[in-house]
């Protein structure tokens, strides 16, 4: 592989907290090594259009506390095409770019795999989703403080639902997978934690809850991610509120607030350390892969094997639901 003299950096797919701090690490390790480092906005779809910049180093001053990403982030459709494709090589060419730095999820690393197999460039992954649904990685970027946001929100809800006796479904992100919803439901205390990588029992549920009102518990939280299988908190509230109908039962959608605020420390030190290791691998040849960190050593996975993987949930944690719900 011919030395790399340029890079370029863009984050891609859903935000996440951190991701600026991705970017400040990845452009001022470039500078480090001596690169010319280029911003691309709006991902996949920015890079079709040529929506690129040079950045300097005080392009990424004072943004590693601001969440979202000062270089925008889209989904773009047209890049799944070939003529997409070819628009996006053209500009790499034009920019004279050696290198991509790309930040993102499941979707970024997909479309990176079948961009890759009709052009060549040299190219390390960063893992920025909330979703820590990733193989290859501990942890993603963004994922701590989406968990921190969920977290403070039950606990409040937790407040006005012990003052009114009431039973709260909460129904946090989570299309695909689970860990938001089981590391904040068993951080909060909730009763029942619903994920889309287990079946969801709506009669155990409602014997759950026929059980804690004989006992006179005055609060039940349930916790659903977005994707669970019986059709996410609005379902779930429904069907309680016909089977109980003496409760009163109340939904809360956290959305979008998951996505939004400054990272938390966990989550700008992880940045910091796969910005740089990102740019470092392409700096020493090496290409098509995600830069993570397993056992808190950075570690390179190829992005085909990143696609491929499932990252399975815990058994021990979900166990943990259903002993510390009692």
């Amino acid at each position: 592989m011919e030395k790399i003299k340029s890079i370029g950096v863009f984050t891609s797919g859903g935000d996440s907290p951190g991701m600026n701090a991705a970017i400040r690490a990845a452009v001022r390790s470039g500078f480090y090594f001596g690169l010319e480092v280029y911003g691309i906005r709006r991902g996949y779809q920015g890079l079709i259009e040529g929506d690129i910049f040079k950045m300097t180093s005080t392009d990424v001053s004072n943004i590693i506390n601001r969440g979202g990403t000062i270089l925008k982030t889209a989904r773009s459709k047209e890049f799944m095409t070939d003529e997409g494709m070819a628009k996006a090589y053209a500009q790499l060419k034009l920019h004279k770019i050696d290198g991509l730095v790309m930040v993102g999820g499941d979707g970024t690393f997909r479309g990176a795999v079948s961009f890759f197999k009709k052009y060549t460039i040299p190219a390390v992954g960063i893992p920025g989703t909330i979703d820590k649904d990733l193989i290859g990685t501990d942890f993603t970027i963004g994922f701590d403080t989406a968990v921190n946001t969920a977290v403070e929100a039950i606990d409040k809800i937790r407040d006005t639902a012990e003052a009114h006796n009431r039973l709260f479904v909460i129904e946090v992100m989570g299309r695909d997978a689970g860990y938001i919803a089981l590391n904040s439901g068993i951080a909060c205390g909730a009763e029942d934690i619903l994920i889309p990588e287990c079946a969801t029992n709506i009669e155990d549920v409602i014997s759950r809850i026929d059980c804690d009102e004989h006992r006179r518990k005055n609060v039940h939280i349930i916790v659903v991610a977005e994707g669970d299988d019986f059709g996410g908190g609005r379902v779930v509230e429904n069907i309680i509120k016909e089977r109980f109908p003496q409760l009163d039962v109340r939904l809360c959608i956290l959305g979008h607030i998951q996505r939004g605020g400054a990272p938390s420390q966990c989550d700008r030190v992880l940045a910091s350390r796969l910005g740089y290791a990102a740019v470092k691998a392409l700096v020493e040849g090496t290409t098509q892969v995600m830069a993570g960190v397993i056992n808190g050593e950075i570690t390179y996975t190829p992005f085909v094997n990143v696609i491929k993987g499932e990252s399975p949930i815990s058994q021990d944690l979900l166990d943990l639901i259903r002993v510390l719900s009692i």
